[in-house]
């Protein structure tokens, strides 16, 4: 399921635009947000097709040779480790996956040379090579093949990148997010596995579906008060001095600390900080912690907001 890590991005990433959209909509704003999170559930679908799709070539290739006027012995009998892969199989024969790459169309039918020269370079690892010249392979073998797949190749292609950036704005972010979600979903597969298996839902539950709503209402609706408190405890710097994108990571934290009774005050802290460094300037987190810092210290003589829950106690 889509992590909280990339809810608060793509939240944040939808503050920016609508606060940098004249007469920007709340409602069509919002709906766009939950677009962005729905794109990133389709890339979790297309990157286990895009597995489906290098095992399809991969046979391709070996009905290729065989065609040839003079095969030679290998090309009449080659090696369809790979093509079997029980892994893959399993894939290609679940239902979940199936209905989700029909209803949403999604294919990488129009990107033959990526499936190409992805398969040649998993073709030339090691990895591959020992996992096709041995004796013998189980399904760890199957599984552990496919991991390496996605950690050696896929996420380390540079032509995947270019080709998603093309096809979508929402995945630019997103391949990592996804990529974790797929290998979680491939370690719960076990040999004897039925079709109707199903796949990773799109959210844990729906207080994550919340989190993000209210997380960006509530940022929104307030924005004029989270200005005003950074500004209380930035007085050396003017408000049009600071990083807009520094601004948002603040205003976003302090809400979701006000907000969110059930989520610690560190674990927010902590998630906005590394947000910051890859979301705005070299020196933003170090200026954002202590910043909150002080801000929380505060809100908290304050009594301006509880924290309830398992380990929650003292939070107030």
């Amino acid at each position: 399921m889509i992590s909280r890590r990339l809810i608060r991005i793509k939240v944040l990433q939808s503050l920016y635009s609508f606060q940098k959209t004249e007469d920007a909509s709340l409602v069509k704003s919002e709906k766009e947000l939950f677009f962005s999170l729905k794109k990133a559930y389709d890339l979790y679908h297309y990157i286990l097709l895009l597995l489906i799709d290098l095992s399809k070539y991969a046979e391709s290739r070996i009905d290729l040779a065989k065609q040839k006027k003079v095969p030679t012995y290998n090309d009449l009998n080659p090696n369809t480790r790979f093509i079997d892969n029980s892994v893959i199989r399993l894939l290609s024969e679940n239902d979940a996956l199936a209905k989700y790459l029909n209803e949403n169309k999604l294919s990488w039918v129009q990107e033959p040379e990526l499936i190409k020269n992805l398969f040649l370079a998993i073709a030339e690892t090691d990895s591959y090579k020992a996992y096709m010249a041995k004796d013998e392979v189980d399904f760890n073998d199957d599984k552990e093949l496919i991991m390496n797949i996605i950690e050696e190749q896929i996420a380390q292609s540079d032509e995947l990148y270019q080709v998603l950036e093309e096809k979508s704005i929402f995945w630019n972010d997103d391949l990592d997010f996804m990529l974790t979600m797929v290998v979680k979903t491939l370690q719960r597969f076990k040999a004897k596995q039925s079709q109707y298996m199903q796949l990773m839902p799109q959210f844990k539950n729906d207080e994550d579906v919340e989190f993000a709503k209210h997380l960006y209402r509530k940022t929104i609706v307030n924005k004029s008060e989270l200005a005003e408190l950074i500004h209380q405890f930035t007085t050396n710097w003017e408000l049009e001095r600071i990083a807009f994108m520094d601004i948002l990571i603040m205003s976003q934290a302090i809400t979701e600390v006000l907000h969110f009774q059930s989520i610690p005050v560190r674990v927010s802290l902590n998630e906005y900080i590394e947000i910051s460094k890859y979301y705005s300037t070299e020196k933003s987190s170090q200026f954002i912690n202590g910043v909150l810092d002080k801000i929380v210290t505060h809100l908290k003589k304050e009594k301006k907001f509880t924290k309830m829950g398992r380990g929650l106690m003292g939070e107030v």
